[in-house]
């Protein structure tokens, strides 16, 4: 059963993920309003049946303080789909300055990846084409949206709101 439910502004943006108990209580006090119910999952009380929430929008919009994406160690690892990407592999993973740090890389989203151990070292003080390992996919800044979705793909009816 899917527990996370997503909470859109009303202006339809992806406003943050809360749980089925919070989204029904937002639904049931008439404060949000069901966009899309969780695949034929209910809610039921002792005399009641209730449609389980999947989206939620707001009834009244929400001024939200941008939301950005912190980089940290994590969160490096959730954009890389926790693998290596110079091998692939999903053992001992680090990070990895792609312009290394000792040559002036910084500390930044487009310059840190996720690599193994074994890769990190094999790869050592040179760039990926110097050491002749390319890189899978190159780092990027992730937005906010991506990580609502934490990673998982259980929920395909979010993706007309998250992309």
């Amino acid at each position: 059963m899917n527990n996370r439910v997503l909470v859109l502004n009303q202006d339809d943006s992806p406003l943050m993920v809360c749980s089925v108990e919070r989204a029904f209580v937002l639904v049931y006090l008439n404060k949000s309003e069901l966009v899309r119910p969780a695949n034929g999952h209910r809610i039921h009380s002792i005399t009641q049946s209730f449609p389980m929430p999947s989206i939620i929008r707001l009834n009244r919009y929400v001024q939200a303080p941008y939301k950005g994406v912190s980089l940290t160690r994590q969160n490096v690892f959730k954009r890389d789909n926790f693998e290596c990407q110079y091998c692939g592999t999903r053992k001992d993973l680090t990070l990895d300055h792609v312009m290394p740090s000792s040559r002036g890389g910084s500390h930044t989203w487009t310059n840190l990846t996720t690599a193994c151990k074994r890769c990190n070292a094999r790869k050592g003080d040179f760039t990926p084409d110097e050491a002749g390992m390319p890189l899978r996919r190159k780092p990027y800044k992730p937005s906010y949206s991506l990580f609502l979705r934490d990673g998982t793909s259980a929920h395909t009816d979010w993706d007309d709101y998250l992309n």
